[in-house]
């Protein structure tokens, strides 16, 4: 069986068992079920409002409610929760490609009432033209810590084989204009060759310790290239954001 079929097969089952497992917390009034890929810290942080608090704040104050939403890189699903809760967008559509976090977030999803505001599919989406069907993904650690190239000299690296899906084809498949992207350094690839006419609004997570200041300037002109503001007042401690035209 590949992983994908294992990670599909495991939706219902993911479902029941966030609605059966303990609330640890509630974020941004999303219920927090209960889950290995949970560490002390993470549930703290949780509890507190300081997950993913740039990223988050900025979601909220940016998204519009009827937006149809692009989410790259779902991992725990509390991100994505919060905005289909609060921004009433018309839907989200969301990849993760750390197959032990689908059914994660999913089992969140289930426990919100939010299966249907959010597909999540377990995945890469690249924008490169010549994108392979499959790309290797390793997984570390905690498997929140997980990326495309593992740590140097880590012997707890594990690879799985992860599907690929073609922007291009994902702009027809699901015309989107938002974006939310937090996939770990790999946004300088995808911005670099994505077509973002119709997307109005790019939320980011950026990872200069991983590719440098020259990656940095790369991202940010690929979103000027595409006609995107960074938006000052929304902008920082890690997290871009960019509109189309003046902020």
């Amino acid at each position: 069986m590949t992983v994908a079929a294992a990670v599909g097969g495991t939706a219902g089952a993911a479902a029941a068992a966030g609605a059966a497992a303990p609330m640890v917390a509630t974020y941004h009034g999303i219920e927090i079920p209960a889950g290995p890929h949970l560490t002390p810290g993470m549930i703290r942080a949780l509890q507190d409002g300081r997950f993913e608090a740039a990223e988050v704040g900025a979601a909220l104050a940016a998204v519009r409610p009827g937006d149809r939403v692009l989410e790259l890189g779902a991992g725990s699903g509390a991100v994505g929760a919060a905005v289909a809760r609060h921004s009433r967008t018309a839907a989200i559509l969301a990849f993760e490609p750390n197959p032990r976090l689908v059914p994660e977030a999913r089992a969140l999803y289930a426990r919100n009432g939010l299966e249907r505001a959010i597909t999540l599919r377990h995945g890469l989406v690249m924008a490169e033209p010549d994108a392979p069907a499959t790309v290797d993904f390793h997984l570390r650690g905690n498997f929140l810590g997980s990326g495309l190239t593992p740590r140097r000299g880590s012997a707890r690296a594990e690879t799985v084989e992860v599907p690929v899906t073609r922007y291009a084809d994902l702009r027809r498949e699901h015309p989107h204009n938002v974006i939310v992207m937090d996939i770990e350094g790999a946004e300088r690839d995808f911005l670099r060759h994505a077509d973002l006419s119709g997307v109005r609004l790019v939320l980011l997570e950026l990872h200069p310790r991983i590719y440098g200041r020259e990656g940095l300037r790369d991202c940010r002109r690929a979103l000027r290239r595409a006609g995107l503001v960074r938006d000052d007042a929304l902008s920082g401690r890690g997290v871009g954001v960019y509109r189309r035209g003046a902020a």
